[in-house]
């Protein structure tokens, strides 16, 4: 019996795959490396190119390797390309989880795990936000997975099989044996954008927004380490294969940081005085985010290691740096 991993050539699914090799799983990943690596996919692994809307393909996936479950992260997540291109966020993140979800009924599947986030609350009007706070999603990407939520509560619900939906806060860092990282090209996550602009590969970071009725002006957000954030899928699969509740849960660290405070922190861990530029607002930014994450402690036992942000900076660093490395030509 396999496990399938949609999205696993990608950043989370990449360091997923890795975490599930150590504990012993069998995995198939399916991506259709739009933003995902091949090189990211350990030898051994089974990587079938292909979209997750496909459901022929799915079905002959699920079938052929007798996937057991399934862990999607295929998706689109970037919240200003929401706003420009809505329809294609609906498409992607929504229809075609649709298409995965009804596959994954039809086969068999017993357990799901959903990546979500925590754009689902759009901007809280209580901080931290709790599972049962209100959704108010200021984005289409927010929206869509919202709408993926509902759609995968409902089939759960009607025909019997455990689902997880796990919302994820501010994901940054990078595998701490150095063997995944965030290799997204023109990345926009924060932590990203900065350690490039520390290793010379950008020329400023921009804040966008300075304005915002927080302690410094800048959003702050909850930064969850993607090693810690993976070790949460293993222990909801666990949870669900022992015939847990279905549940949806937080997955950050309860307390945050803001812009500033994370450049200054880059700044302090890289040695690197990088160019710092105030910009206007984005679109869909919420000021103010933080998770409330007793269930997830208590109800999966889980217990993160890397709940840092310089161990978080220092590790996105180093795959940075070793990103450089590979990029070198080799001498003749």
């Amino acid at each position: 019996m396999s496990l399938l991993v949609t999205g696993g050539a990608g950043y989370i699914g990449s360091h997923m795959v890795l975490e599930l090799l150590d504990a012993e799983e069998q995995v198939v990943v399916l991506d259709n490396l739009s933003t995902g690596f091949r090189q990211g996919i350990p030898e051994g692994v089974p990587l079938i190119v292909g979209d997750i809307g496909d459901q022929v393909l799915v079905s002959r996936l699920i079938r052929e390797y007798g996937v057991q479950a399934i862990i999607h992260f295929a998706a689109s997540v970037i919240v200003p390309e929401s706003v420009r291109d809505p329809l294609a966020y609906y498409r992607n993140n929504t229809v075609n989880s649709r298409a995965l979800i009804e596959c994954a009924v039809k086969g068999g599947v017993k357990c799901f795990i959903f990546s979500s986030t925590a754009a689902v609350y759009g901007n809280p009007a209580i901080v931290p936000v709790s599972e049962d706070g209100p959704t108010r999603p200021l984005s289409p990407y927010g929206s869509s997975k919202l709408m993926s939520e509902t759609i995968l509560r409902d089939a759960g619900h009607a025909h019997g099989f455990g689902y997880m939906i796990l919302r994820y806060f501010n994901v940054a860092g990078a595998d701490p044996k150095g063997r995944a990282g965030q290799s997204t090209r023109d990345a926009t996550h924060l932590i990203k954008v900065a350690v490039e602009a520390a290793s010379g590969l950008r020329p400023k970071v921009e804040i966008f927004g300075s304005d915002y009725p927080t302690r410094d002006g800048t959003c702050i957000r909850d930064y969850i380490h993607v090693s810690d954030l993976v070790q949460a899928h293993i222990e909801a699969l666990r949870h669900l294969r022992s015939g847990g509740r279905s549940l949806t849960l937080n997955c950050g660290y309860g307390h945050g940081f803001s812009v500033r405070e994370v450049l200054d922190r880059v700044k302090q861990v890289s040695g690197v005085d990088f160019r710092v530029e105030n910009a206007a607002r984005r679109s869909g930014d919420p000021a103010q985010i933080i998770a409330e994450t007793k269930l997830i402690r208590e109800i999966l036992d889980w217990h993160p290691r890397f709940d840092n942000l310089s161990t978080i900076v220092a590790h996105a660093l180093a795959w940075e740096r070793t990103l450089a490395s590979r990029s070198k030509p080799v001498a003749t």
